[in-house]
């Protein structure tokens, strides 16, 4: 359990680095250096780009997790067919990406034109982004979650915002920021590749004879039923920023690009607790142990709101005192309601646990996929419905509700199925503590100086949770304990 917890320690770490320099490119540099305009033009890309990732990976990152435990050799041969297989998915997406091009262009052409001229640069983001995930995938079979997350999280953010600088100091044109985003995500990638070559795990055998009997057909056929659900989720979370640049304009993609990131940090310990325990789920279903997953899934869900709805409360009780320091914050500031509808519905998301990974790991995998994919398109009607009447708060009310039907439905299905719950007589407790503190802090007089308004009701936010703990309204463990709880044999 050592290695376990030890890797979740670092990932969170590098997690929330990652979380605070993002935070200071999306909220400061990023409207500092860039009109919104080109703003929406550099995330639209890269949405678009990270959009048909899932689509090229063919599910093939939840099928190196689940049966790279059914291997006890060939491991080395196991990526070489993970890779090839990818990289055929990557020729399916390239193809379609030419044959429906004059569809794509015509998506932007009208509200977001200046979208049209940095176009070439997707595919390549989407090749690169594609390598890496894979190469991730295959590192977290090694429970090596760290490293990885430290690529993914913290230096492509680091790349980005140093690249943002270049174009600040007149270094480089708007083209070239564009077209360094290639690099951004190349170097992250030969990072993956070094650190595995360091490991001495990055070999390539081709030997695929030696796998176990119908090991292939198995492993093809888990992954492509569970790509459509990985697609779909990721079509989920993206589609609604190209939705904006689309149908209202890329200055409203840039304002609702720095709300929904606001949003996105409240999520961010699922993320952690998510790479961490995927294995340890996968190797549970493969030994039948349902009672220690039942059990993972009620820790989980505990701790991920307790933590998650602080988060919540604090941004959103000083949310006019974060836009305070965001450049042009008369432009941005009307993305708020952005941040609390998105920010509700990742309450919704973390509240709910991990029943995407319970479910993926499961014998009921097709359901995961016909539930995200049926998700995934009462998400493009809602957007079509809502964005016109509500403009960009329109968007985040259609993720807000998606995220709760989806959870929804997910949850009923594993209580029916599984007996699972992950709600317990601590649940209405951490949501009061929460409801209690947003209503103590919102009767507070706004103070002239923003540093001391903020810095009083975070303070007294941090109280009425350190009261909450250390008078056992909710408990005072920490969430390394859920991840201590877990016994992954061999560790």
């Amino acid at each position: 359990m050592g290695k376990v917890a030890n890797q979740s320690i670092q990932t969170t770490i590098f997690s929330y680095l990652g979380v605070v320099i993002g935070y200071f490119n999306v909220l400061w540099l990023y409207p500092y250096a860039l009109e919104a305009s080109q703003l929406g033009t550099f995330r639209t890309i890269q949405d678009l780009a990270l959009l048909f990732v899932p689509f090229a990976q063919l599910g093939l990152g939840h099928g190196i997790t689940r049966y790279f435990p059914k291997l006890k050799e060939g491991k080395s041969a196991f990526l070489s067919f993970s890779m090839l297989m990818a990289l055929g998915g990557f020729s399916v997406v390239s193809l379609l990406f030419w044959v429906f091009q004059k569809e794509i262009i015509s998506l932007f052409a009208s509200n977001s034109p200046e979208v049209l001229k940095h176009l070439w640069i997707v595919l390549l983001i989407t090749f690169l982004a594609l390598m890496n995930s894979i190469l991730d995938a295959y590192s977290r079979s090694f429970l090596k979650v760290a490293i990885p997350t430290f690529f993914r999280e913290v230096l492509i953010r680091l790349l980005t915002g140093s690249w943002i600088i270049f174009f600040l100091t007149d270094w480089i044109n708007f083209d070239q920021l564009m077209m360094g985003l290639i690099a951004v995500y190349g170097i992250p990638l030969i990072g993956m590749i070094s650190y595995l070559a360091w490991l001495k795990v990055l070999q390539f055998d081709f030997k695929w004879s030696n796998f176990p009997p119908r090991f292939r057909r198995s492993f093809l056929r888990f992954s492509l039923i569970t790509f459509l659900a990985t697609a779909a989720s990721t079509l989920i979370m993206k589609i609604d920023s190209i939705m904006v640049s689309s149908m209202i304009s890329l200055e409203a993609n840039a304002i609702y690009t720095i709300a929904f990131s606001m949003a996105l940090v409240i999520e961010m310990p699922r993320r952690a607790i998510s790479q961490v325990v995927t294995p340890v789920i996968s190797d549970h279903f493969t030994r039948n142990e349902f009672t220690q997953i039942n059990l993972l899934y009620k820790q989980v869900s505990r701790r991920q709101l307790y933590i998650c709805l602080f988060l919540f409360v604090g941004i959103w009780s000083n949310i006019d005192s974060i836009y305070y320091f965001i450049p042009n914050r008369e432009l941005y500031e009307s993305g708020k309601w952005v941040v609390f509808l998105i920010g509700l519905g990742k309450i919704f998301d973390v509240g709910f646990s991990i029943n995407s990974e319970i479910l993926v790991y499961s014998n009921y995998y097709r359901f995961n996929l016909v539930a995200t994919v049926l998700m995934s398109f009462a998400i493009i009607l809602l957007n079509f419905a809502l964005i016109p009447i509500y403009g960009i708060e329109g968007a985040a009310l259609a993720s807000a509700l998606v995220m709760l039907v989806f959870n929804l439905i997910k949850y009923f299905f594993l209580k029916q199925k599984l007996r699972f719950d992950p709600f317990d007589k601590n649940t209405p407790r951490i949501i009061a503590i929460g409801v209690f503190s947003l209503l103590v802090v919102k009767f507070l007089p706004t103070m002239e100086n923003v540093l001391i308004d903020l810095g009083i009701k975070s303070i007294l936010i941090l109280v009425i949770y350190w009261i909450a703990a250390k008078t056992k309204i909710y408990g005072q463990e920490e969430l390394a304990w859920v991840l201590r709880k877990i016994k992954r044999p061999g560790s």
